[in-house]
């Protein structure tokens, strides 16, 4: 069983119904020059790999007739290894990663350079706005958090504790780490898009308390 990776322009879709239009209009269209560089070089990087370490799930990707559109299926323990090199290929070239077994659209369009580390799906490079809304609303166990740092002392994080969402951000030194707790997913992930954003008006708006550790 392969897990499967989308690769669209950027803002060729909005929702996942979008998705599936957009890959319709693209059967049958010639593979696009910048789809084909970027399977070349995912062929080469799994090329360079022994056999029992390579992460394509079926064979070399691309030079099929799908336009802008590049597929990538590989097995369920090179999620994250997949994950991690179409971001860093795809991102550069405006691209989206679509991921449809979780209905994610990852659309660099923009997007904050940051560490995100999500409980459920692992490391992502960078959030949008969008993401954060649906990533912070669909928190759930095992693992319901949601952690975006810019280095180890610099970082927001929220934990779902229903019906409630424990928020705390830290900006360096330890007289700067404060907490809250919020029962609105919708007001959590403005709040956590806000400092990723460094828009620090929107942060003072809450009543936060500082977390002594």
């Amino acid at each position: 069983m392969s897990y499967d990776h989308i690769l669209l322009p950027s803002g060729a879709a909005t929702t996942p119904a979008e998705v599936d239009a957009y890959l319709t209009t693209q059967q049958g269209q010639p593979e696009a020059e910048i789809v084909a560089a970027i399977a070349a070089e995912v062929n080469r990087r799994n090329e360079e790999l022994p056999e029992e370490d390579t992460f394509l799930g079926s064979g070399p990707v691309g030079g099929a007739a799908t336009g802008s559109i590049l597929q990538i299926s590989s097995p369920y323990d090179a999620i994250g290894f997949v994950r991690e090199l179409l971001f860093e290929l795809a991102t550069p070239q405006n691209y989206a990663i679509y991921d449809p077994q979780l209905t994610w659209l990852m659309d660099p369009a923009g997007h904050v350079p940051v560490s995100v580390s999500h409980g459920g799906a692992g490391e992502f490079p960078y959030l949008t706005e969008p993401l954060a809304q649906r990533w912070v609303a669909e928190l759930a166990a095992p693992n319901p958090y949601l952690v975006v740092s810019r280095g180890e002392q610099e970082y927001i994080q929220t934990y779902r504790e229903e019906p409630d969402y424990i928020l705390e951000y830290r900006d360096g030194a330890p007289d700067r780490h404060f907490t809250t707790r919020l029962d609105d997913s919708a007001r959590v992930a403005e709040l956590i898009w806000a400092w990723t954003a460094r828009d620090d008006s929107t942060l003072e708006d809450v009543a936060w308390t500082r977390l002594k550790l």
